[in-house]
């Protein structure tokens, strides 16, 4: 499928591989890892044809369709559906050709371009494209809002989606979970490890490569090291490797040594000075082991923190929300010292609009206690958006702490990789991963005995994620995340709090059950915080009527998905008998559509009383 043969490619003065040679076969799922400008997206580059090697040469076959993720944000009035439908530009031409056919009145054309579709499988497109995106977290009725509708993030989803509905042999994926949620993430990892196309993924989700690569390329030393298996059988692997170079480098240091004190001894003596000029021959035609070095950038951890009482928070049946909405009812919940907690939900659940209600950024109405002692050290990306451009992370430092001295600066962020001249560069010349790594210095400098981390991890690589890792883990205070990372959901919280229908509950399982409850779309081991005891003849109706409404809508979404098979034959669009059937079906389709959209406004409502 795709072969590099002694590759050196060059960026301006840089080399980013020299001699490198790699063979990827059809149908591989292969991660693609190594620290921030290494050569990862250089790589795709040269594969799409956008750099040239300078050195060696790369082989593909003919006619190869390779797809990749637009890096820039689309906008327009395009809706979302059609825009992921543009995706296979195919499909999009020949429904275009069947347009203008139709309006022509060119019978041979629109037969054409009926078979086309049919061999291209265009009729079953729209429906496979609604799948993906309410796979990436979109609704139904978000399919038909125009792309300037969505936020940023939202909008990097679509391009996702036309990618992935895009017919393609070799797919580059470079970050594709970086605007995702959890439950996005989940599913497309499904979606990939079911995928024929051969993918190369580059990404900082060490979680999302164990469950998705069968292979890992470690991309150091401008070169490309080939390892089987998920990313955690690279860790193993290379840490073995690692191990067998320092025990080698250290052997051979022992022989060297044992060798040059022969030489030393005798190198005077004429009788032994020949030998001891072939030892030194010897060690000069020794091929040298490289002592191993694991030095990782970021070294830092959390300064000592000031306790604060028990508990730290406390609120008791509030209400929540912004802009006179009220997004979470009937909240009981008390925040511990030493508390790690970790909330899951589906976006737009309520997780951020909560971590900030604690942050005391949000409305609250109702009982709420904050202890005097607390100290909140509050991070997201907005963080980010706050910091000065034109000034420099000393500055931002000294901004905080004033009576700072540049050596102490210096040793402190030195922890988070800003060294030498670094710390006086505005961050105008910082990447995103750069600025966030700044942000999190200001937090951690503040001594906070209450973090509440809303996606602490995004635009950190792997490194700085580890390192974020062992410190989180060493910090003595309470802490509230907020995160797609599987790996910081895994590894860091002690208990999770489920967000879901308005309302804050304990969820007893793991990360495994939460997924389950996901795929499985049943009851996982849920209780409320500080359940309410409500058994009144009024909530048992009600909760009655919301089942019955679900079995409705139950039986709509079936009816709906017969139909889309029936509107999937051929037949339908070649014989000019069907027309009356054909038109029947599309009317009775846009009657249940009309029926489920008048449902999900019934539930909506019942879930605001119940």
């Amino acid at each position: 499928m795709l072969q590099l043969k002694n590759v050196t490619l060059y960026r301006g003065s840089k080399c980013i591989l020299d001699d490198a040679s790699v063979t990827i076969h059809k149908g591989e799922k292969v991660g693609i890892v190594g620290s921030n400008g290494v050569g990862k997206s250089s790589l795709f580059q040269m594969i799409l044809g956008q750099l040239e090697t300078d050195k060696g040469d790369y082989e593909l076959p003919n006619n190869l369709r390779i797809t990749q993720i637009k890096q820039e944000v689309p906008s327009g009035e395009q809706t979302a559906l059609n825009y992921a439908l543009s995706g296979d530009q195919q499909l999009a031409e020949v429904f275009q050709q069947l347009a203008s056919a139709e309006a022509g009145g060119d019978g041979m054309l629109i037969a054409e371009c009926h078979c086309r579709l049919a061999e291209l499988d265009g009729y079953s497109v729209e429906s496979r494209a609604a799948k993906i995106l309410i796979g990436l977290g979109f609704t139904h009725n978000d399919l038909q809002r125009p792309i300037d509708d969505f936020s940023g993030g939202w909008r990097m989803r679509l391009n996702l989606a036309q990618v992935l509905l895009a017919p393609s042999d070799l797919l580059l994926l470079d970050e594709p979970t970086n605007h995702l949620d959890l439950e996005a993430i989940f599913w497309l990892e499904n979606w990939l490890r079911d995928c024929a196309a051969t993918t190369l993924i580059i990404s900082h989700d060490r979680e999302f490569l164990d469950h998705v690569a069968a292979r890992i390329l470690f991309i150091k030393d401008q070169n490309i090291h080939s390892f089987s298996g998920d990313y955690s059988s690279f860790e193993e692997q290379y840490a073995m490797q690692l191990e067998l170079q320092q025990a080698n480098y250290l052997k051979q240091q022992r022989q060297i040594s044992h060798m040059m004190k022969f030489v030393d001894r005798y190198r005077a003596k004429a009788s032994k000075a020949k030998q001891a000029q072939a030892r030194l021959k010897m060690i000069d035609r020794m091929e040298k082991v490289e002592a191993v070095h694991l030095t990782n950038p970021f070294h830092f951890q959390f300064r000592p923190i000031e306790p604060a009482g028990n508990p730290m928070i406390s609120f008791h049946n509030v209400a929540i929300g912004y802009d006179e909405q009220t997004i979470l009812r009937n909240v009981s919940a008390s925040i511990h010292p030493g508390d790690r907690i970790a909330l899951l939900g589906k976006n737009g659940a309520g997780k951020s609009t909560l971590i900030k209600a604690l942050a005391q950024l949000n409305k609250v109405d109702g009982e709420q206690i904050y202890h005097p002692k607390v100290k909140i050290g509050y991070f997201t990306q907005h963080q980010i958006e706050g910091l000065t451009l034109n000034q420099s992370a000393l500055w931002h430092l000294q901004e905080l702490a004033p009576t700072i001295t540049e050596k102490e600066a210096r040793s402190f962020l030195g922890g988070f990789n800003f060294s030498n001249d670094r710390i006086f560069e505005p961050l105008s010349h910082f990447s995103g991963g750069e600025k966030a790594r700044l942000a999190l210095a200001l937090l951690v400098w503040q001594q906070p005995n209450l973090l509440l981390l809303d996606e602490p991890s995004n635009h950190l690589d792997l490194e700085m994620r580890q390192a974020l890792m062992m410190a989180l883990q060493n910090y003595q205070g309470a802490l509230i995340l907020v995160a797609h990372d599987q790996y910081l959901l895994k590894n860091l919280p002690e208990n999770y709090w489920l967000v879901k229908d308005g309302t804050v509950t304990s969820f007893s399982g793991d990360l495994a059950d939460y997924h389950q409850l996901l795929t499985m779309d049943n009851e996982a081991p849920v209780e409320k915080i500080a359940p309410k005891k409500v058994a009144t003849v009024v909530s048992n109706n009600l909760q009655k009527n919301y089942e019955k409404l679900e079995m409705k809508l139950a039986s709509i979404e079936q009816s709906l998905a017969d139909i889309e098979i029936k509107l999937a034959e051929p037949s339908l669009y070649q014989e000019t008998a069907q027309a009356s059937k054909l038109a029947e079906l599309q009317q009775l389709q846009q009657q249940y559509c009309t029926q489920r959209q008048a449902i999900e406004k019934e539930l909506l409502e019942l879930i605001e009383q119940l």
